[in-house]
Formats: C-alpha cells, structure tokens, sequence
C-alpha cells in the first residue's frame, strides 16, 4: 500500500492509509476510517471536487489582487500606496516556476493541496484579525504576502493533480468547467465579499468592523474546504513524490529545463510580447476600482461598495467570461493568426471607454456598469491570443514547465506597470491617465509584428 506523505506526522500510527488518514490528527480517525475505505473501493466522480477546486484556485488570487484594493480603500490609504504594494503581491506568482519542481518531488499534489487551503484560511484569519490594528497597512500586507505564495503553490498542486487523477477525455470534458468555476470564484469576491463587506458597513458605520467581519466569513469558508478536500479528493496512484536523485543530477535538470526556454527562436521578441502584451491593461486594473470609489471632487464616480461588487465584481467578470468563451470558439475555427489583430485591437481599444467616464463622470449606475463590460467583454476576448500563445512558446520538450516560465512572465508583466500607476494617476488625474493607458497599448502593436507564429496554430484537431 502506498504511504501518504506528510510534512509532520501526530502519530506513528499515520503512516499508511489502511491505518489511519495521515492527513488530520487522531480523534478524527474513527470518523474517517469508513469513508477513506469508501474512497479506495469507489472513485468519486470530479463533480465532487472539481468546482470546489478551481473555487478554491481562484478566490484568493481575486481577494489578493482586487479585493484588497477596495478594502485599502476604504481604509483610507493613497492610490499611490495602494498601487505600489499590492502590486508586489504579483512576485510570487513571477517566480513561482522556481519551485514548482519541489511541489512535483516533495510529498503527493493531493496533501500539497489541502495543507495550502488550510494555510490560505489560517492567513485570510490573520488579515481579519489585523485589520482593526494600529499597523493595519503593514500587518495584513504581511498576511497578503501569505495568501499569495501559499496560493501560487496550491495553484501548480491543484493544475498538476487535475491531470493526474482525470483521464485524457475526462480533462477536455472539464476543462471548461473549471475555468467557469474559477471565474465564480472572482464574482463571489470581486462582487459578493466587496458587497457584504457593504452591507456590513451600512449596519456597523465602521469599514474597519465590516472588512474584519467579511474576512472572517471567507476564512472559515477555506478552513471548511481544506477539511472538504481532505475527505473527498481521489488518490490516484500517478499521485505520489518524485524521485529527487543526488542534488547534481536534480540542479541539472532543473538549469537545463531554463536554459532551453531561453534558446528558443526570436527569444527577445518572445519575452517582449510575454511582457507588454497588457502594459496598458496593468496599469488600468490598479485604477479601476479606485476610480469608481473616489468622490467625484477627486474625479472618481463615486460609487458604493456595492455598486462596484455589482459593476465590476459581478456584470464585469461575466463579461470577462463570455468574451472568454467566444474567443476560444472563434480561434478554434480560423486559428489563432487569423485572430491575432482582432484581438490585439480588443483587448486595447475599449480601455478608451473610461476616458469618457473619467470626463463625463456619468450619474447614471447602468451606463457606467455598460462602459465596465465592454471593457471587460474586450479583455476578455483579446486575453485569449495571450493565453494560446503561451501554449504556443511552450511547445515541445519540457513543455509544462516551459509555460510555467511564460506564466511568471505574464505575472511580471502585470507587476512592474501596476507599481507607478497609482503615482502617476495621483500627479496627472485619472483623464490623463486613462488616455496614458490607451497610448500604453502601442508597444504591444510594435511587438506583435516582430512574433512567429503558424497559421494553423489553434485550429488543428491533434496535437503536433
């Protein structure tokens, strides 16, 4: 019988699944014991873990790239601060390729997964718990820092299980499933918790009380899917640690694997197009929600938090996810070249779409949510070209680790632009700025003539 790992064992006794679960302490054993046994006799099917997976994949990456923006906000800090250090919050995601290897060679994905969601629950505690005190800004930056590795890591644990316990038809079949869940997990933050922590505050008259009461919700909502998963995930027997060999031969290995990322053809061009395909688009994400916040005397829009849960956490991401879909649809008929400028010009173009809000500052709630989804719907559309062009540089030998280093690219990408746009917006006001951005999306243009790329990439029916 094979032993499941864990990092700390509470008993001797754990070692082997056919004596106890090794994955919680000893008086829950006897709970456990019958449904492990069932588990083992009885695959479960993914319905049961598969969208409580990508829930759990997308939630924290949302609370700790926008949720957390409205949340400093409503506290009381600059744009400028708020822009400069969550955008730092994007480094683990950077450089989470260099250590995806210890995830594959230490321990199973499984226990990685539920020992990360229990770790993300145990920092959306803290940030809770933090929020009232005097540091507020430095102490829960600190348990944001927490979220965001501990989620990069739960992201490469739960992507690499899903291809190891799912069949090859299993994983096509889902794979649409997933990502929807994923961006169910963005309108359950961006627009449910951003309009509870709302509602909170039109009974509390505190956004300190409300955002600690709204924290501790989503908290205990991860506790409870850490225990979930523990229960319910399958332990297929591709699941189980790599073989680390003599550090020579694993550093080896693992230099070479970049090394031949690096050889690759047009490689600069490559790496431009990874880092200023969204120059715009990562400066305007800062600012959006800050915008709608604002008063009006700043030149915001001046928006409730429950209006921007429902303009932007909620109609915005479903037009994320429909310009999504019909992305993937139209590149699976014509190719991904055929697409290419189209999307380049709708990914970029509707950015100008808050150039006119800025300047008209409009008072009705239904033309600024309007202005938000074609934005959205844009993006949405635009962003797949970026997506199946990482598939595309990946391609060939070290294929899944190669995309990962395109994934820490795209993270860069969206880090060091969202830096200074806080400060530049606070010194040009957001007009200028949005028209800042839109001039942002011409490097992106230059770079995309300079890129190869097939003209049957994207439409063909086997892989080769």
């Amino acid at each position: 019988m094979r032993r499941v790992g864990l990092a700390l064992q509470i008993n001797p006794k754990c070692g082997t699944t056919e004596k106890a679960p090794a994955c919680l302490p000893a008086w829950l054993w006897p709970v456990t014991q019958t449904r492990m046994a069932d588990a083992k006799t009885s695959p479960r099917s993914p319905w049961f873990w598969i969208p409580t997976l990508y829930v759990a994949e997308g939630l924290p990456y949302a609370l700790a790239m926008s949720v957390s923006l409205v949340l400093y906000k409503n506290l009381g800090v600059s744009n400028t601060d708020i822009a400069f250090y969550t955008s730092w919050l994007y480094l683990p995601w950077v450089i989470k390729p260099l250590w995806s290897p210890v995830v594959d060679l230490l321990k199973t994905r499984r226990l990685w997964i539920w020992m990360t969601q229990l770790l993300l629950g145990a920092g959306l505690a803290g940030v809770a718990l933090t929020i009232p005190a005097p540091h507020f800004f430095q102490l829960t930056l600190a348990f944001f820092w927490l979220l965001a590795f501990s989620s990069a890591t739960h992201d490469i644990a739960a992507d690499g299980f899903y291809m190891l316990a799912m069949t090859e038809r299993e994983q096509a079949f889902f794979s649409g499933i997933r990502s929807t869940f994923y961006r169910v997990a963005m309108i359950c933050a961006q627009g449910g918790l951003v309009s509870l922590a709302g509602k909170f505050y039109q009974r509390t008259g505190d956004y300190s009380t409300a955002w600690l009461m709204a924290f501790v919700f989503v908290a205990g909502f991860f506790l409870c899917l850490g225990i979930y998963h523990c229960f319910i995930l399958p332990q297929p027997p591709a699941d189980h640690p790599g073989r680390i060999g003599s550090s020579e031969t694993f550093f080896a290995g693992f230099f070479k694997t970049f090394g031949t990322f690096f050889q690759k053809p047009k490689i600069v061009a490559l790496l431009l197009f990874l880092l200023l395909y969204r120059l715009g688009e990562a400066q305007l994400v800062k600012m959006v929600q800050l915008f709608l916040l604002d008063p009006r005397e700043k030149g915001g829009l001046g928006l409730v938090n429950e209006q921007v849960g429902l303009a932007y956490g909620t109609i915005g991401v479903i037009a994320l996810m429909l310009g999504g879909l019909l992305g993937g649809f139209v590149v699976a008929r014509h190719g991904l070249k055929f697409w290419l400028w189209p999307m380049l010009l709708a990914i970029h173009l509707p950015d100008a779409v808050f150039i006119w809000l800025a300047y008209a500052q409009p008072d009705n709630f239904w033309a600024i949510g309007t202005g938000v989804a074609v934005e959205q719907f844009g993006y949405g559309f635009g962003f797949t070209a970026f997506m199946l062009y990482m598939i595309y540089i990946a391609r060939g030998e070290h294929q899944t680790a190669h995309y990962a280093i395109c994934t820490g690219f795209m993270a860069l990408g969206m880090m060091l632009p969202g830096m200074w746009s806080g400060w530049l917006q606070e010194h040009i006001g957001y007009p200028h700025f949005f028209i800042w951005v839109l001039l942002a999306t011409i490097p992106s243009f230059i770079v995309a003539l300079q890129i190869p790329l097939e003209a049957e990439f994207g439409r063909r029916r086997q892989a080769g």
